[in-house]
């Protein structure tokens, strides 16, 4: 029900306006986004890479309409990746895009154009691009466009969701040798008929695309905050003998730092998804919805702040 509610409000033009102006506002976001620009963007990534993590940016933008507000996110990423090179910091950090914010909505051509434009600028910068996954309308799009661009850039990431009915199937099919598979359990809200809907089912779920992965020949990035379904993961790299170099960890900013320390220093990859941009009250609300006891930090903030 919580869960429900949070994802209402990430919908709500009202709510956002109402925590857009609180000034409490900043530090909550403050926490969970790296900040406004590209510079604050690179200085969270300096400060990751140096205690010994891996990043991946997601320059912060879903609601694009116009083909121009589609190449401004394209340009963004572009100047991103070559700043990210020119600091030293690939391949340690790499970039998430969201096909939406290149304008698959409206245009999937254009989207993969602008998709192929940024796999080329992370080639160059000697890094790689990961096609984050929205709602469940978007899937066969996204694995479409996928595939096109691993024709020339094999090295381009996927997400699977593992609250989608589907995404057994789609593990198996994105197994083999070369592919990069983001797995999370999905934080949008989708129907009964396509995904789980209690958080058993959806673990459950979780552990056996996990297994697909582990078992395939692919890299798997198992992106959770889950204490248990962190300890399978652990436990399935030594089942199959996969060793630090060929799957990793994943977590947001700002979520768990303690535990990303721990794995970095156990010696495994350990990925921090980093967001920053202006449009950051999507991303926080269903950060929000995907883990509700962050909800206890924003009380303490709503609290404390006058």
């Amino acid at each position: 029900m919580l869960r429900s509610v949070i994802l209402a409000a990430s919908r709500s033009s009202q709510v956002e306006r109402l925590i857009a102006t609180a000034p409490f506002t900043r530090d909550v976001v403050g926490r969970f986004v790296a900040g406004s620009g590209t510079d604050d963007a690179l200085r969270a990534t300096r400060e990751l890479v140096g205690d010994g993590l891996a990043v991946t940016l997601d320059n912060l933008g879903e609601d694009t309409v116009t083909p121009e507000q589609a190449d401004a996110t394209r340009d963004e990423y572009v100047k991103l990746l070559r700043l990210l090179a020119a600091a030293g910091l690939t391949p340690a950090a790499e970039v998430s895009v969201k096909l939406s914010a290149l304008g698959q909505r409206f245009d999937e051509h254009l989207a993969y154009d602008n998709a192929r434009a940024i796999c080329v600028a992370a080639e160059a910068a000697g890094t790689t691009v990961t096609l984050d996954m929205e709602d469940h309308t978007t899937t066969d799009s996204t694995l479409d466009i996928l595939s096109k661009l691993r024709n020339d850039h094999p090295s381009t990431g996927a997400v699977l969701q593992a609250y989608l009915r589907r995404t057994e199937s789609d593990c198996r099919e994105l197994a083999g040798a070369g592919s990069r598979v983001r797995l999370c359990k999905g934080a949008y809200k989708e129907p009964e008929s396509v995904a789980y809907q209690s958080a058993h089912e959806v673990d459950r779920s979780y552990v056996r695309c996990l297994n697909i992965l582990m078992s395939g020949d692919g890299y798997p990035m198992l992106a959770t905050h889950d204490p248990r379904l962190i300890t399978i993961g652990e436990d399935r790299a030594r089942w199959f003998d996969r060793g630090p170099d060929r799957f990793e960890f994943q977590m947001l900013y700002g979520v768990r730092p303690e535990e990303q320390a721990r794995l970095a220093g156990e010696g495994y990859t350990m990925r921090t998804y980093l967001p920053y941009g202006e449009d950051w009250y999507g991303y926080l609300m269903r950060r929000l919805a995907e883990r509700p006891a962050n909800l206890a930090f924003f009380g303490r903030a709503l609290l404390s702040k006058k």
